[in-house]
């Protein structure tokens, strides 16, 4: 699946949204990306998982693990289309854990995956949980790296499907605001509309 195929199965779906936009970083932008339009197919789900495990085949992987909510369904199918287990993190007390009797094994080899990436802060947080329990991770695959290149993830390797530059502003630097655009809560930790 090429990252042309994967932007155009992202707008037919809806997915790719213009408007003012508060994000879960904190930061606004005049564009989100709702993955759930596109997750919402099973096949179309099937389909983007199968060409990120792709770009990890080579790498040995023993367990798949993303962040909840939407890195669920990614790790499962990712999970399956390499033949591993697949577990994931969820927050607990603030911070991002493993629960459910999820284990890692000591020296056990983990792709991360994730869905939308901005900051990165969700997957860094992830990579420490993995590494608290000893696993490796030896890679990270996202669905959409819309960080414009920015991303850092301790020199853990990552690949994504679909790379966009989207413009993000502080609050207090927002030209959106400043015109007095309706602004839109979007992201797992900001209640949605």
């Amino acid at each position: 699946m090429t990252e042309a195929e994967v932007k155009e199965l992202f707008i037919q779906t809806g997915a790719i949204m213009e408007g003012h936009f508060l994000l879960t970083s904190g930061l606004h932008s005049p564009m989100y990306v709702e993955k759930f339009q596109v997750l919402q197919h099973p096949k179309h789900t099937e389909s983007l998982c199968k060409a990120l495990a792709d770009k990890f085949a080579d790498q040995n992987i023993e367990v798949v693990v993303g962040p909840v909510t939407g890195g669920i369904l990614l790790a499962h199918e990712v999970g399956k289309a390499l033949g591993t287990r697949a577990i994931f993190t969820e927050r607990e007390d603030g911070k991002m854990t493993f629960r459910r009797g999820f284990k890692l094994a000591k020296g056990e080899r983990v792709l991360i995956v994730e869905d939308i990436v901005t900051t990165g802060g969700s997957v860094k947080e992830v990579v420490d949980a993995v590494k608290a329990q000893g696993g490796i991770p030896v890679g990270i695959g996202m669905l959409v790296n819309r960080s414009g290149g920015k991303v850092d993830f301790g020199g853990v390797p990552y690949q994504a499907l679909l790379n966009l530059t989207v413009t993000t502003y502080k609050p207090e630097a927002c030209p959106l605001c400043q015109a007095g655009e309706p602004m839109t809560k979007r992201g797992s930790r900001n209640l949605n509309k």
